[in-house]
């Protein structure tokens, strides 16, 4: 996975509940939920600040297939990003 930066923001908040998490956006009111593993992402972007680097914590996690990971957790930064609830530059800033 090529590096790409993401940061959650601080208007954003996290509250885990029973394996779940609920996001909340203060700049707009929005509440955002996140299942088991969108909460374990969520928990790593405090240790990761690239997706690569999140892609491989995962992996030594889950049993997943790498391709699949890759476009999963892509596909989550981007909504989570839509979200306005991670900074996620475009992928030709980062190179």
């Amino acid at each position: 996975m090529q590096t790409q930066r993401i940061s959650p923001y601080a208007h954003v908040l996290f509250r885990e509940l029973a394996g779940e998490s609920v996001l909340l956006n203060l700049k707009t009111g929005q509440y955002y939920g996140l299942d088991a593993v969108g909460t374990r992402v969520w928990q790593l972007l405090s240790q990761y600040n690239d997706l690569a680097q999140l892609g491989e914590a995962l992996l030594a996690e889950y049993d997943v297939d790498p391709d699949v990971l890759q476009r999963d957790l892509s596909e989550l930064a981007a909504q989570l990003a839509r979200a306005d609830l991670v900074a996620l530059p475009a992928e030709d800033e980062t190179t």
